[in-house]
Formats: structure tokens, C-alpha cells, sequence
């Protein structure tokens, strides 16, 4: 990894720092990040920050450049990054999004205790490894046709729930109701067709998981009840994005993209962060190719979720909605979105990129599902394979100070050949069965890239958006069982 962050940092707050446009000749905007000074021993290890100041170079960039507690190296954006463009005059960039779209995770509650489950639980946790495939490139007995590929781009999630996965009621809980319109199959690779065309209801690699959790803490009691979240029930959590399609789509685009800059004499300090104007035929192309992407990854973590669901109905010999495994919440990490913000005292239309975050809309907020408008958006943060995992609800004080964005999950400190390294001679599955905590890996090095000492502590990061007001704690859940590629 890269020398560590030796620029300047201005202490705003506790919990909000800034980098001033004086530090880098082109910054448009400022940088400003939101931590602690515990967390920020770590965020200054790497280059994160020079990525956060490369940021505030984009064209039409507004307000600030901004980074979230879980804040770590990524491509051209940092991952937990989050920067807004005007809609008219601003670009769209591939890296501001990110290589997996529509990384998200989605939160299924049910009617189980833990005192139930835990009987099961190794029985649960080895048939959801044997029913969902996951793991490097590989398939599942979903097939798709040209044609019906062509739907789940442009229909996403609704369409595979017309198929019969799943009920019209999870359409209304999942962001965007599972589907961003405007998705262009047209502008979409052969190539990404072909990688995409046996991954539906896949995991995948890396930091993708399922994993089966107990309610441990409520904070807030009467939110808690609005989302169904009812303290030592049992919960299930699924984090997968758009798999190999979504990859070979930015890939695609960051070649279309360098090319643009140099078409619309656009300098940035970071050949990562090629982009084109949103208005251009490039930034168009992207956007449609994009939401193709985001629309299959909507599609993919809804077969998921069913087929997590009868994996239950078999192991506890019960139709699956009489356990009560109903969606909460699906958030959407990586992407770019048109949405109405206040910008110098006036709404305006702008272009959110988030990039290793998500959204956190507050009460009131018409994209919030009616059942959840009276509390706020559900904003789910998960944390690794041994510590907690966190949901909360949208505030209005995100949408003030970060178009309505917050943190995705602990955020990486280790590099994942540095966490292969630290765990030679160990089993990370044993220790974590010693705490109770029954994992499931496609290969060791899977697990070992991602044990828990290899991110922050997610109690640190969570404990740093709830005191900034970027989101409010409502309930805390701890690891029961966890499947990974």
C-alpha cells in the first residue's frame, strides 16, 4: 500500500474533519470527512484522503467531497466516498461508482429466536452453503435468455418477482422499488452479457456474505417495532452486488471514459478518475449501461434472498412466511443517482455518486417506503464475520450535509494479501467457532481475507455517524452464522 496521508487536515468538530481547496491547486471544493480521531489513526495509513482531495477536482462538483467514517483506498473514489455534480454541468465517473454496482446489502427479519435457531444453526448454515452458490465465477441454476436478460436490465428486481421470486410486497422495501429507469441494454458489452448470463441468485467473492444474526440490542424501541425488529429474533443478512456483469461493465467504461476526457479537454490529477460530462453521448452511455447494472444486481439479491428463504421452509419444516422471513430494507452502495438536494440555499437537480456508501434518507422523504416514512430510511451497516452488525434510520442532517448519505460498513484496514499473511498457521473458522460463530468458506484464503481484525471496529464507525446525525442507531445484531466465497 501507498505512504500514508501528509497533507493538510482541519479540525472542524469531533467528528467532521476538513481538507481546504488551498491544498491542491484545481480543487473545486473542499474535502470533508467525518470521524474521530481514533478512526482517523487509521484512515491516514493510506491514500485515502489524497483520493478525497483528487475528488474535489471533478467538473461541476458541488459543496464538498465527501468521506464517511469507513473511509479506505479504492479506485479513483475512495470506497465511502460520496461527491454531487450539477445535473447540467457536471460528469459522471465509472470509479465514482465503482467496479461492483449496486453493491448492497438487504435485512430479512423473522419470526425465529435465537433459543430456536440455535439448535439448528449448523444444520442451517451447511444447506444455505450447499443451496447458494458462492465463491469466484461461479454459476447458479438460474439461467437467462437473451430476452429475459433484456427484462432484469431494464425491469430489475420486479421482473424475477413476476418470475416468481419472491412477493410484490419486497418490491416495496427495497430501494428504488428494485429498478432505476432510463437502463439501456444497448449500450451494454457482449462481453458483460456473457458474464452475466449464469450469475443470478450468486454471491460471490470477497466481502459478499450471507449471514444468519441474532437482534442482540434495540435502542430504539419504537422505530424497532415500525421495521419489525424485535430484540433475540433471529435476522439474515445478504451483501452481493452485480457480480461479473456489473465488473465488465465498468470495465468497459473506463476505457470509453479516458477517451471522453481528452475529447472534452477535461483534466484530472488521477487517470482513475476519468469521467464525462453526464450530458455527453459517453455519459449517457454510461448511465444506461449502468443502471443495467444496478437493475441485475437488484435482480440477483432477491433470488438471494428466496432462495435463503426455502432453505428455512426446509431446515424448520415450515412454509416460509409462517417463520415470518419478510424483507426489512435492500440499500444500494455503488452507484450514481439523480436526486433533488439544497445546494448555496436552493434545490437543485444533482448526480450523487456513492461509492462505498449508501443513502440516508430522513422522515418524511417521499423515496421512503410508506411503511417506513413516519422513522426514516432503514440505513443497514454491516460489520465482519465477528463483531456487529448495525441497522438505523435516515436523518434529516445527512440530508444537509451529505446528500443524504452515510457509511456502508466498518471499512477495510488490512489489504487483503496483508490479512492472508497474518492468518498462516491459524484457522479463522476455528476462532470463530470459539466465539460461537459458525462460518462456512469456499477456500481458507476466502475467510482469511476477510477475518475480523482485517477492518475497523463497525462499533467505532457507527458510534461516529450517530453522534455526526448522519444516521440514528436503532439495533444492534451480532453473528450467529455466516456463508462466503
Amino acid at each position: 500500500m501507498e505512504r500514508g496521508w501528509t497533507g493538510t487536515l482541519e479540525k472542524i468538530d469531533d467528528y467532521r474533519w476538513r481538507i481546504p481547496t488551498s491544498y491542491a491547486r484545481g480543487m473545486r471544493v473542499p474535502g470533508l470527512i467525518f470521524t474521530d480521531e481514533k478512526l482517523l489513526a487509521d484512515i491516514t495509513t493510506d491514500q485515502a484522503l489524497q483520493q478525497v482531495a483528487n475528488v474535489a477536482h471533478l467538473p461541476g462538483i458541488v459543496k464538498a467531497s465527501l468521506a464517511m467514517p469507513d473511509i479506505h483506498w479504492g479506485y479513483g473514489f475512495p470506497i465511502g466516498g460520496v461527491a454531487a455534480v450539477d445535473a447540467t454541468d457536471g460528469v459522471v465517473s465509472p470509479g465514482g461508482v465503482g467496479y461492483d454496482i449496486n453493491c448492497g446489502v438487504r435485512l430479512v427479519r423473522t419470526e425465529l429466536t435465537v433459543e430456536e435457531v440455535q439448535p439448528k444453526l449448523r444444520t442451517l448454515i451447511a444447506a444455505l452453503f450447499n443451496d447458494i452458490p458462492c465463491g469466484v465465477g461461479m454459476s447458479g441454476e438460474i439461467r437467462v435468455s437473451k430476452q429475459d436478460a433484456d427484462r432484469i436490465m431494464t425491469q430489475g428486481a420486479r421482473w424475477v418477482v413476476k418470475e416468481g421470486y419472491g412477493i410484490a410486497e419486497d418490491i416495496e422495501h427495497t430501494e428504488s422499488r428494485g429498478c432505476l429507469d432510463e437502463a439501456d441494454p444497448s449500450k451494454v458489452s457482449s462481453r458483460a452479457f456473457q458474464r452475466g448470463h449464469d450469475q443470478l441468485g450468486t454471491l460471490g467473492s470477497g466481502n459478499h456474505f450471507l449471514e444468519v444474526q441474532a437482534v442482540e440490542t434495540i435502542y430504539d424501541e419504537a422505530t424497532a417495532t415500525q421495521l419489525g425488529l424485535v430484540q433475540d429474533h433471529v435476522a439474515v443478512m445478504i451483501h452481493s452486488g452485480s457480480r461479473g456483469f456489473g465488473y465488465q461493465i465498468c470495465d468497459d467504461y473506463l476505457d470509453v471514459t479516458e477517451r471522453a476526457m481528452a475529447k472534452y479537454g477535461i483534466h484530472v490529477p488521477d487517470r482513475q478518475l476519468a469521467c464525462a460530462p453526464l450530458r455527453s453521448e459517453e455519459g449517457q452511455a454510461y448511465l444506461g449501461a449502468m443502471r443495467c447494472a444496478a437493475n441485475y444486481a437488484w435482480a440477483n439479491r432477491q433470488c438471494l434472498m428466496q432462495l435463503m428463504r426455502l432453505t428455512f421452509e426446509r431446515v424448520f419444516g415450515k412454509p416460509w412466511h409462517a417463520i415470518g422471513l419478510q424483507l426489512v430494507y435492500d440499500v444500494a452502495h455503488n452507484i450514481a443517482k439523480f436526486e433533488r438536494h439544497t445546494v448555496d440555499g436552493r434545490e437543485r437537480t444533482v448526480c450523487v455518486h456513492r461509492k462505498g456508501a449508501t443513502r440516508s434518507f430522513p422522515a418524511g422523504h417521499p423515496e421512503v417506503p410508506e411503511a417506513y416514512r413516519s422513522v426514516g430510511q432503514p440505513v443497514i451497516i454491516p460489520g465482519d464475520m465477528g463483531r456487529h452488525s448495525y441497522v438505523l434510520v435516515g436523518t434529516p442532517t445527512a440530508m444537509e450535509e451529505t446528500f443524504g448519505s452515510c457509511c456502508h460498513g466498518a471499512g477495510r484496514v488490512m489489504s487483503r494479501a496483508e490479512a492472508v499473511r497474518t492468518a498462516s498457521g491459524r484457522s479463522i473458522e476455528r476462532e470463530l467457532e470459539q466465539q460461537g460463530i459458525i462460518v462456512m468458506g469456499r477456500g481458507r484464503k476466502g475467510v482469511a481475507e476477510e477475518q475480523p481484525s482485517a477492518y475497523k471496529d463497525v462499533n467505532d464507525v457507527v458510534r461516529v455517524v450517530h453522534n455526526a446525525g448522519l444516521a440514528k442507531r436503532v439495533a444492534r445484531l451480532r453473528p450467529l452464522g455466516v456463508i462466503k466465497g
